[in-house]
């Protein structure tokens, strides 16, 4: 523990949580758990990070900021217009809760939420989103038969 690994395996673990409660439009989706154990594979995968004191557990400064500028200065890490509208309409298609609009169970906003006005109005006080009603389709009145409407004799 503690040294150089550069040609052994690494492993990475992690945990799922069941937020199938309070994440899925209140209860409406459920984890099947018959398709458990869930598994997850990676190839290719690349984790930048920076060397970390097992027993003080703090990382070491210089070569933290020398990842740190790496992982600023890579394309992902920078946030063109065209990214930010993307995500923004991923957003709006996709996003059914947030606990930054969840003003049930948290009366003062969470320091890492970023308020957006329009995105609020989306959603309910419970911080999930707020269904339009749904348009029925009305029956056309005056429909005239056609061929195979007609009875066979």
């Amino acid at each position: 523990m503690g040294g150089d690994y550069p040609s052994k395996p690494m492993s990475l673990y992690a945990t799922i949580w069941d937020g199938s409660t309070w994440a899925t439009s209140g209860g409406k989706y459920k984890v099947k758990y018959k398709y458990a154990p869930f598994v997850a594979e990676f190839s290719d995968l690349v984790l930048h990070g920076c060397r970390v004191d097992p027993i003080q557990q703090v990382p070491s400064t210089e070569h933290c900021m020398e990842a740190h500028d790496e992982l600023m200065a890579a394309d992902f890490a920078i946030m063109t217009p065209r990214k930010r509208a993307a995500m923004r309409r991923f957003r709006e298609r996709y996003m059914t809760y947030s606990v930054c609009y969840d003003t049930l169970r948290y009366s003062d906003t969470l320091p890492d939420c970023n308020i957006i006005p329009s995105e609020q109005e989306r959603f309910g006080e419970s911080g999930h989103i707020k269904f339009p009603p749904r348009r029925r389709r009305s029956r056309r009145q005056n429909r005239t038969p056609s061929a195979a409407d007609q009875p066979i004799v």
